[in-house]
């Protein structure tokens, strides 16, 4: 992907300025419900203007239906959401005008050029074509698009449709973006990519509002986390206080030759190995215990031929938390 400044900003757009010291996005007590199927259940949640949030969940669970309810187009049966302190029910067009949403599923017009699509979208907004039309050459310029702008979408790749969706989710200049699995089917470089476009969009000051299966892509982007589990709140912290509810790690070594005893020090920490095998194994290791423990194996006489060192992850915290 081409790194190049953020796009300027449009004078001309007419814009809705946040409260202050508003958050970006404030939850309070929601329900949804479709029939006699509650799938949202009295969820409350704050997001700080700035951060990068994750919203987890199993399938079902009821991500899609808060993003929904967040963009206006689910309608609540109970509780309220502020957008920068905006009520999005009864001051929609000031709260929509905060957000950027860049979903799942490619939901381009297949007629329009990327170029159009991107102008077509702004005027959703409000955003006549020619007030637009610099920023979304700025944002084809941005994500590399700039070649295929009289190009219609469905001939362009798969990656450059996921930098394309970004793309529209921007062309209305938002302080929040809404991302529902923003990597889903792209190969690993251009997810690592969008995962440095993303880190740079927050530093700019964009809240970001992520939701993911992928749990490593969010343990390396987000500051916070709320997991969501059959429609209610099972945790929300932040990301750090999620990986230390399980401070477990396994340490595996493989030596040159069956081990038929080990050295003190390790018996002391709890290694165990298989009578006759050559891997041993210990549990609680530190990071910095990692190289005495080889130390004493290399001064017993042994040589090291593979060195494992796992830590307990956001997965198995999410796995523990949603029971799956």
């Amino acid at each position: 992907m081409h790194q190049h400044p953020a796009p300027p900003s449009v004078q001309t757009i007419k814009e809705h300025h946040p409260i202050a010291g508003a958050p970006a996005l404030e939850i309070s007590n929601i329900v949804k419900r479709y029939g006699d199927f509650t799938a949202v259940d009295d969820i409350s949640l704050r997001v700080e203007a700035g951060d990068f949030f994750g919203f987890l969940g199993p399938n079902g669970a009821g991500k899609t239906t808060t993003i929904n309810a967040i963009v206006g187009l689910a309608r609540l049966n109970a509780g309220s959401i502020k957008i920068f302190g905006y009520d999005n029910t009864s001051e929609w067009r000031a709260a929509r005008a905060q957000i950027g949403l860049a979903p799942q599923e490619y939901n381009f017009d297949r007629y329009l050029s990327i170029r159009d699509v991107l102008i077509f979208q702004a005027g959703y907004f409000g955003l006549r074509p020619r007030e637009i039309a610099a920023r979304a050459d700025a944002l084809l310029e941005q994500f590399g698009l700039s070649s295929k702008a009289k190009v219609e979408y469905t001939r362009i790749s798969g990656g450059m449709k996921r930098r394309l969706t970004l793309a529209r989710a921007l062309i209305n200049n938002p302080r929040m973006l809404i991302l529902d699995e923003p990597t889903a089917g792209v190969d690993v470089e251009l997810r690592l990519e969008l995962w440095d476009l993303l880190r740079e969009l927050n530093r700019q000051g964009i809240t970001i509002f992520l939701t993911t299966h992928y749990l490593e892509e969010a343990e390396a982007l987000c500051r916070n986390i709320g997991i969501i589990e059959g429609g209610k709140l099972a945790a929300l912290e932040s990301t750090q206080s999620l990986l230390a509810r399980r401070q477990e790690t396994l340490l595996t070594i493989r030596v040159d030759r069956p081990v038929r005893a080990l050295p003190g020090g390790l018996v002391a920490r709890g290694a165990r190995f298989d009578p006759g095998g050559t891997r041993i194994s210990i549990e609680g290791v530190t990071a910095n215990q990692l190289a005495t423990a080889l130390t004493e194996l290399e001064a017993a006489g042994f040589g090291i031929e593979e060195v494992d060192f796992k830590r307990s992850t956001l997965q198995d915290v999410f796995l523990e938390l949603t029971r799956r």
